[in-house]
């Protein structure tokens, strides 16, 4: 996946027919112009385009469509008429989701196909969620977060988690939209109103193909929904991947029922953090819109695209989003934007890499090599790292989420499980990105009582004038006597 933002890189891979295309179109010597002009890889049902003495090989359409069948013909002009006609959001999402079930059905590179989940393996999904919780109970005091628990295919995984994909994905693509429309001067807009309309369905199918492509290509290789540090599945639903999860445990040595409750741990302990902290998927969802605000786009670029658009050479604009257009901009508010995303996200995965450790690590004899494997996976770029910096640019930084798990940890030992997790209660008591560089020195910080505030604030609702004492005694806790 590319280390770019959705629109400024190449897209993982085209499908092979489209490539076979444009051979084709080479040794034939026929045709002006690619094979496939909108640069979106194989459409429907083609099994190249544009082949040796096709018909109409002069002009790019009859090559692009030429040797369909008529079904075939059909179902191309129709998903082209779609692309022409879009006029949604910023995003063809009805094009990512067609794009993301094509790529998942080709299989991932090491030639796994998905596959239908059978009832055996539903069964010991929902066992090991189960097991997990049970488990999880003396590991933290956040009550189970996970009403059913359910195992996805990866096409079922795509298609469950897509809304949450729009939520992230539209502020980045309406920055891009906006731009597209904005590029002309205000006399020449009405003018232009026709091309515009093109450009802006153009763009969004551009943005369509390459979520779809990233999605498809992450359902390949996530083993739950919550992989990436984000809710992306329904709430309250714990969720595995088992062939993707057989896939991770292949050369690990570990036996597979191993493998699979480390996994549910990890997903059950996600469960219950965004289940009992209310307020903690909007920030960070808050928190990927302010960095999206702060991506500003080379408008002189743009205008030249503009001036020299070819309505029948569209992957121009391809060309040109591929071509770095967009870039965060350097200012404080949006490096302060960038902190506190990767803070927020380094958090929610140290607190489950620290909660996950102390469950399993003295119920499973492989929880140190599962949780090293993981940690490797992450520093090597793995699902979470890829999606971020397709998505936004934003690579997320390992060394922070080893710190915050570091952190995490202190925080048991000096507070116990339920001086951890009550820090959960308000963002502004969580640990700062200055807290994971002094982790000891935000452990022993003297803390706020809340508790003594409750109660002064309950006994001047029952009016008894009373006036507990908030100061601090040797030990740290609040005394009511002076």
């Amino acid at each position: 996946m590319s280390d770019t933002p959705f629109g400024f890189g190449l897209p993982p891979e085209e499908p092979d027919d489209g490539d076979e295309g444009k051979k084709k179109d080479q040794q034939s010597g026929g045709g002006q112009g690619p094979a496939n002009p909108f640069g979106f890889g194989g459409l429907p049902g083609a099994g190249g385009f544009g082949g040796p003495g096709g018909p109409g090989a002069d002009n790019p359409f009859a090559a692009m469509f030429g040797s369909l069948n008529p079904t075939d013909l059909g179902a191309a002009f129709q998903q082209l008429g779609q692309m022409l006609s879009y006029e949604g959001g910023p995003v063809n999402w009805d094009m990512a989701k067609q794009i993301a079930r094509q790529t998942v059905s080709q299989g991932t590179a090491d030639g796994t196909k998905d596959s239908s989940v059978g009832p055996a393996e539903r069964t010991a999904v929902q066992e090991a969620v189960r097991l997990a919780d049970l488990w999880l109970d003396d590991a933290t005091s956040l009550p189970s977060g996970a009403g059913t628990a359910v195992a996805w295919s990866r096409a079922e995984w795509v298609e469950a988690t897509l809304p949450a994909w729009q939520e992230l994905v539209d502020p980045v693509a309406e920055r891009v939209g906006t731009a597209m429309g904005d590029v002309l001067p205000e006399e020449m807009q009405a003018m232009a109103g026709p091309l515009i309309g093109m450009m802006r369905s153009m763009g969004g199918a551009m943005f369509g193909t390459q979520i779809g492509q990233a999605v498809g290509v992450l359902a390949g290789e996530v083993v739950g929904s919550t992989d990436i540090g984000l809710p992306l599945g329904p709430a309250g639903k714990a969720a595995l991947l088992p062939v993707n999860i057989e896939t991770f445990g292949k050369d690990l040595g570990v036996p597979k029922e191993e493998v699979r409750l480390y996994l549910a741990l990890r997903e059950a302990a996600h469960q219950r953090l965004f289940a009992h902290v209310p307020w903690l998927r909007s920030h960070l969802f808050g928190a990927v819109d302010g960095y999206a605000r702060g991506i500003k786009v080379d408008t002189a670029k743009l205008e030249d695209v503009v001036g020299q658009f070819d309505p029948q050479n569209p992957e121009q604009l391809q060309d040109a989003l591929q071509q770095g257009m967009f870039q965060p901009e350097d200012t404080p508010e949006q490096k302060a934007a960038l902190a506190r995303l990767e803070t927020a996200l380094a958090l929610v995965e140290g607190w489950v890499d620290a909660v996950v450790h102390a469950a399993a690590k003295p119920r499973l004899s492989s929880a140190d090599a599962l949780r090293e494997t993981l940690r490797r996976r992450r520093a090597s770029g793995g699902p979470a790292e890829q999606t971020f910096a397709t998505l936004i640019g934003l690579e997320l930084r390992p060394r922070r989420l080893r710190d915050a798990s570091r952190l995490w940890a202190s925080l048991t030992d000096a507070r116990g499980v339920d001086g951890r997790d009550a820090l959960w209660a308000h963002p502004d008591m969580l640990p700062t990105a200055t807290d994971l560089d002094d982790p000891d020195g935000f452990v022993h910080r003297e803390q706020i009582d809340f508790s003594e505030l409750d109660k002064m604030l309950g006994e001047a609702a029952g009016g008894s004038g009373e006036k507990p004492n908030l100061k601090k005694d040797d030990d740290g806790k609040g005394d009511d006597t002076e």
